[in-house]
Parts: structure tokens; C-alpha cells; sequence
């Protein structure tokens, strides 16, 4: 059956698709873990701390769907970028589901009893939860960057050279440090629109914040800068409608190659702009106590940041290392044009439904969280 949409066009529409959920994941979950990272600093008090807490306590877990979300379509629609990443990268991803365990438990169980050190340790476990993933995930999109020691075979199985220690590079730590500030910045805006007003939290959060959003505009930077030494491009004719096999492309390390799109193409010089305009917009927002300034500009900073990586390394999606013919392309490691027209349809009926059930979601749960609720609304964690 002949599809009414082309093979290119649907490995476009998917590569995409998967910024989009990444850019969700990073400005939805992203502020619930900057709150998190933030918690034992911004709030001191036991009262504080729960008031923190429960300013993501209503959304935090369908936040968390968007991570779910991308992890299931890079498997459906990206199956060797899957296989490769999720078995070369193991033990970092057993990491970050580790600490990811400790912020449902954390959530459930830290008020349950009143000792404080039983609730410091819980509230040590959030900081855990939500600061760890957020490096590794920096650190983990460093090294596709940078790209990865694989190799497939005649039968496109993967083999990974690499060590765990191995992938904690000086480039691949700035960009797991910059993950870290860019949603402890994002963190901070969110405690301005949902913290008691006029609160000592929200001034703290104020002022690790401004230090977030400085230290993103500097790693953001050097990244960049770092950057330059680094990139891949496929060498010799390829064919957009080709087959998903990788062994039929030939790519080589070229420093520098991941700012050749900004050069073909001026209009992507927008995501770097909005990495950088969006973390400035923070700071004012920050600074003149705008709260919506401040969410906004740290939206626009997240989101900015996140589409400069994808669109700096179009079309690789994870680049080798060590094998001129296993690098994995938009046009080489996609699903077959059925899978991914299948999918397709599926997302074109059930995304607008999750997206009016989240704005729903937040419309309904819009307002502060005051210390004087705590005492009151026994749903409050």
C-alpha cells in the first residue's frame, strides 16, 4: 500500500516529534526537579520545606510522562538509536532510575512521621532525585555530542567500547553542569509563580536562581565554544528514502561540523538566541520580581537550549566514534514507513488529548501554595 506521505518526511516528522517531547520533558519535569534540586536550600524550616514540596506535589507525576513519552518513541520509532544508547549507556541509565525511584518515595513517605531527621533524610533523597538525573542527562547528551564508542556488525549489533567513567569528559561534565543550572534556574522562576507570596523561600529561590541564570549564560557559552572543536559529517552521497542500515554510510570526524547547519540554514540560529535572550529575560524577571517573566524566560532558555543541540547536529542522532559506518543518521535508524505512519496517526489523535487534559490539569490546580493550607487540606503532602 502506497502511503500518502514519503519516507523522508516521516523520518523529519518524527525526528521532530522527538525534539518536541524532549523540549516537553525539560520545561514541564524540568522545573519539578530544579525545585527539588532546590529544596534544602531555599527552605529551612519544616514548614517551608513542605510548602516547596507541594508547589509540584499536584503535577510532578504527569510531568514525569513526558521522560516515559520520549524514551518510548526513540524505541518505536528510532529502534537502533535505542538499542545502541540504552545498552552503551547502561549504567548510566541505571543511575538515573535509581535516583528517579527515590522522588515517588520521597514524595509519599516524608510526612509521614514528624521526626526531623527522618524528614531531612527524606528531603535529602528528593534533592537526589532530582538533582542526579539532571546531571547525568547533561552529561549523557555530552557525549552524543561528542559521540559515542560503538560499532555495529554485519548484523547491525551494537558493540560498546566504552566505560562508565568514561563518559565524565571535561566538555561532557560543562554540558551536564549547564543541565543542572539551566533547571535549577527554571526551578526558581517556577517557586516565584507558586510560593507564598512575599515569602523568605521565594527570595532565596531569587537568589540561587540569579546564580543559576548567570552560570547557564557562562556554561552555555563555553560549551559552545568547547563545541567548536567537535562534529561529523557524512562523507559521499546518501539517499533520504534509503534503507535503515547504517553500514551503507560513510561518516567522518570533522571539527567544527556542528555549526555548518547555522551557516546553511540562518533561521536555526534561533534556538541558540533564545538559549541565551531566554536566561537574560530570566534574570530581569528575577530581578524586578516578575514571576511571569521569569518562568517565561526560563522556558525560553530550556527550550532554546535543547533545539540547539538537535538542530546543530541534524542529521546525526548518535555519531561513533571508533566506525566510519555505524554513526546513526535521521536517514539511516528510523522504523520502516509503515511503523512510523502507524505511529504517526496514533500521535495525531492522542497528543491534542494530552495536551488539553494537562492544560486542564494546571488550570485547575493554578494558584500558591500558602503555609496556611498545610495545616488545613489534608491532600497536601
Amino acid at each position: 500500500m502506497e502511503l500518502p506521505i514519503d519516507y523522508p518526511t516521516l523520518r523529519m516528522i518524527w525526528w521532530g516529534l522527538l525534539g518536541v517531547l524532549l523540549i516537553a520533558f525539560a520545561l514541564t519535569d524540568g522545573f519539578d526537579m530544579g525545585v527539588g534540586a532546590l529544596l534544602p536550600f531555599v527552605a529551612r524550616t519544616d514548614e517551608e520545606r513542605r510548602m516547596v514540596i507541594n508547589t509540584v506535589g499536584a503535577t510532578w507525576e504527569g510531568n514525569q510522562v513526558w521522560f516515559i513519552t520520549g524514551g518510548a518513541s526513540i524505541f518505536a520509532a528510532w529502534p537502533l538509536v535505542y538499542g545502541v544508547s540504552f545498552s552503551g549507556f547502561y549504567l548510566a541509565i541505571f543511575l538515573v532510575l535509581v535516583a528517579m525511584i527515590l522522588r515517588p518515595v520521597g514524595f509519599k513517605y516524608r510526612s509521614k512521621r514528624p521526626e526531623p531527621r527522618w524528614r531531612s533524610a527524606w528531603d535529602w533523597a528528593l534533592f537526589t532525585g532530582s538533582f542526579v538525573p539532571v546531571l547525568v542527562f547533561g552529561v549523557a547528551v555530552g557525549n552524543v555530542l561528542q559521540g559515542a564508542p560503538f560499532k555495529l556488525d554485519g548484523d547491525l549489533r551494537a558493540s560498546y567500547h566504552g566505560a562508565f567513567f568514561g563518559l565524565f569528559t571535561p566538555f561532557t561534565l560543562v554540558c551536564g553542569l549547564l543541565s543542572v543550572a539551566m533547571l535549577v534556574l527554571h526551578g526558581a522562576a517556577w517557586l516565584g509563580v507558586k510560593a507564598e507570596d512575599g515569602s523568605v523561600v521565594q527570595d532565596r529561590a531569587r537568589r540561587f536562581g540569579t546564580g543559576a541564570g548567570i552560570a547557564s549564560l557562562l556554561l552555555f557559552l563555553v560549551g559552545g565554544l568547547l563545541a567548536m572543536r567537535l562534529g561529523f559529517r557524512i562523507e559521499g552521497a546518501f539517499d533520504p528514502a534509503g534503507p535503515s542500515n547504517p553500514l551503507r554510510t560513510t561518516t567522518v570526524a570533522a571539527p567544527g561540523a556542528w555549526f555548518d547547519n547555522f551557516g546553511r540554514h540562518p533561521w536555526m540560529l534561533v534556538a541558540p538566541v533564545l538559549g541565551f535572550g531566554g536566561a537574560l529575560l530570566a534574570l530581569l524577571g528575577l530581578w524586578r520580581r516578575s514571576a511571569a517573566l521569569a518562568f517565561g524566560g526560563s522556558s525560553a532558555s530550556a527550550a532554546g537550549i535543547v533545539a540547539t543541540v538537535g538542530l546543530s547536529m541534524f542529521p546525526f542522532i548518535l555519531p561513533s566514534t571508533i566506525d566510519a559506518h555505524s554513526s546513526l543518521t535521521v536517514w539511516n535508524a528510523s522504523s520502516s514507513p509503515s511503523t512510523l505512519f502507524i505511529m504517526l496517526l496514533v500521535v495525531i489523535v492522542l497528543l491534542p488529548v494530552v495536551l488539553l487534559y494537562t492544560a486542564w490539569v494546571f488550570k485547575v490546580l493554578w494558584g500558591r501554595t500558602s503555609t496556611a493550607a498545610l495545616k488545613t487540606d489534608p491532600a497536601l503532602y
